[in-house]
C-alpha cells in the first residue's frame, strides 16, 4: 500500500514513501524532535516540537493507519505567539518557551 504526506498550509502533497522519505532526509536544517502521540486503532495524532538551527517549530500530525502502516499523513503548522496580558499570570511556559506578552 502507497503513503501520501499533506501539508494544508502550502499546499503540498507529497506521495509515495520513497518521495516522502526524501522529503523527510533532504531538510537542511539541524533538526531536534520532541513527541507526544496519542491515538488508538486506525487513527493516532503527534504533537511535535521540532527546533530548526535552534529556532522552534510547532506541528500537529493526524496519521491514517491501514494495517500496522501509515498510508495517509496530514502535519499542521502553527506560528508562535505571545500570551496576551490578562492571561499571562495563569500561565506557565511550554518546552523551553517563556511567557512573553502578545
Amino acid at each position: 500500500m502507497d503513503a501520501m504526506l499533506d501539508h494544508p498550509q502550502s499546499g503540498d502533497r507529497f506521495r509515495g514513501r520513497e518521495t516522502i522519505a526524501a522529503q523527510r532526509g533532504g531538510h537542511p536544517a539541524d533538526r531536534h524532535f520532541t513527541l507526544r502521540i496519542t491515538g488508538h486503532a486506525h487513527v493516532w495524532v503527534s504533537e511535535c516540537v521540532t527546533i530548526y538551527d535552534g529556532a522552534p517549530s510547532y506541528a500537529v500530525t493526524v496519521m491514517g493507519f491501514v494495517g500496522h502502516q501509515v498510508v495517509h499523513e496530514t502535519q499542521y503548522f502553527a506560528a508562535l505567539f505571545g500570551t496576551p496580558a490578562w492571561r499571562s499570570a495563569l500561565a506557565e511556559p511550554t518546552l523551553g518557551r517563556t511567557i512573553e506578552e502578545a
